[in-house]
């Protein structure tokens, strides 16, 4: 079968959405398939959506049996055999709209784009043969904005064998993106507060200098040099495999996220308990408090707490590790149920 996988990127910027798409291909490839990848370019500004929007619309890819669109605004190209992989909205003029994370005014305007928008999506949602999504908070948000059914398909990790631990050190590790949304400032902030020698490593690179700059005066600020490792830079799958092999547990403390994140999934491979806050969103589908990982408020000393707690109750801390793993077979993570869904 000839299949295109359909994404949209933001020049320069690597993450979760375009793993999604590149880990795909080859378990497609192996599985006998004609695959081929597209991408256009996509930026949230407001006066250049709806000319982006057009270019999508006006993409020919009747040469392919089928086509897989996953990031927005990649599910607008038309297609006989449209399947739908939604990992999120344009989240601005949907859930964030009444957020710090909309950069634009509420006003008369934009509140127009925003409807034009979500009935733009809605149209071209309803086109598909199937829509699946990346977690249940996607699933429920594509119910309540633009009243879509679809089926929660959760991505695996690629050669998720590569992850194992090694050990147990003192370091909770926290490999992600640096950006104020996922929260690496608010672990450090809890450093301030923990009564055990417990450390933290932050791995990961930036959009823009400014985020990774105020976490560095915030770990000098508070004397935390010793304690909290702040890798500015994307470190190699190696690497991650490594720092997830020898730490105590892992934290991912995303904002009302759209899915568990794959720090949350690749922990689990390595048999690592996860700490997260119950504002995270959908890593609330894959962590169970006191069974595969610790779920605390968002505040410092919450999360001090659960940090301390980590440290000193290793075996607790081994069992939830083992736990995780578990339980990442428990929601049918893995490539041959995606493909099976997928190609249904």
């Amino acid at each position: 079968m000839k299949i295109a996988l359909c994404s949209s990127f933001v020049p320069f910027i690597s993450g979760g959405y375009r793993n999604i798409v590149e880990w795909l291909e080859p378990q497609l490839r192996e599985a006998g398939h004609h695959v081929e990848r597209i991408y256009l370019p996509e930026v949230d500004a407001p006066d250049l959506l709806f000319r982006q929007m057009a270019a999508y619309r006006w993409v020919d890819l009747s040469s392919a049996d089928r086509i897989i669109c996953f990031r927005p605004q990649a599910h607008l190209i038309p297609h006989p055999h449209k399947i739908v992989w939604f990992i999120h909205h344009i989240r601005a003029f949907y859930d964030l709209w009444d957020s710090p994370y909309r950069s634009f005014p509420d006003d008369a305007k934009h509140r127009e784009i925003r409807d034009a928008l979500r009935a733009a999506d809605t149209a071209a949602l309803r086109e598909a043969r199937n829509v699946f999504t990346n977690s249940q908070v996607v699933s429920d948000r594509l119910r309540t904005y633009n009243n879509v059914a679809s089926e929660v398909l959760y991505p695996p990790v690629l050669t998720p064998e590569r992850f194992y631990c090694r050990g147990h050190n003192n370091e909770i590790v926290y490999i992600c993106r640096l950006e104020h949304h996922k929260r690496q400032h608010l672990l450090i902030e809890a450093m301030r507060f923990t009564k055990t020698p417990v450390e933290v490593r932050l791995s990961g690179t930036s959009s823009g200098p400014e985020y990774p700059e105020a976490l560095r005066r915030q770990i000098f600020e508070h004397g935390l040099q010793d304690r909290v490792t702040l890798e500015d830079r994307w470190i190699t799958e190696d690497e991650k495999a490594q720092r997830l092999a020898d730490c105590l547990a892992a934290a991912y403390l995303p904002l009302d996220e759209d899915s568990y994140g794959y720090p949350s999934v690749e922990a689990g491979y390595a048999s690592k308990a996860v700490l997260t806050t119950v504002d995270s969103g959908g890593v609330l589908e894959l962590v169970q408090h006191g069974i595969n990982g610790s779920v605390t408020d968002p505040s410092p000393q919450a999360l001090a707490e659960a940090m301390d707690k980590l440290y000193t109750d290793r075996q607790t801390t081994k069992s939830m590790g083992q736990n995780a793993r578990v339980r990442l077979d428990e929601l049918n993570i893995s490539w041959p149920h995606v493909l099976q869904r997928l190609l249904a």
